[in-house]
């Protein structure tokens, strides 16, 4: 699992839209993050801490974790 496969920049072809190589490890300077790349089914979101705690299990920390609970807090504050 690459932290690529989180970001809404990350296309079906394997490459990133903006022209970054993939990285090896679980940390991307322009990573971004979507509702979208942790569940396929919008309906299945349940709250902020499921998607933290899908985050950190896959290894991601730091700044990337910052930004998923910044792109959590903004889809439960749109679902209320």
């Amino acid at each position: 699992m690459i932290i690529c496969e989180f970001c809404m920049r990350y296309e079906p072809d394997g490459k990133c839209e903006l022209g970054l190589n993939i990285p090896k490890g679980m940390s991307c300077r322009e990573f971004d993050p979507g509702l979208a790349r942790f569940c396929a089914n919008p309906k299945d979101f349940v709250s902020p801490r499921q998607i933290i705690e899908m985050s950190t299990y896959f290894g991601i920390k730091g700044m990337e974790l910052k930004k998923i609970k910044l792109m959590t807090a903004r889809e439960e504050s749109s679902r209320l």
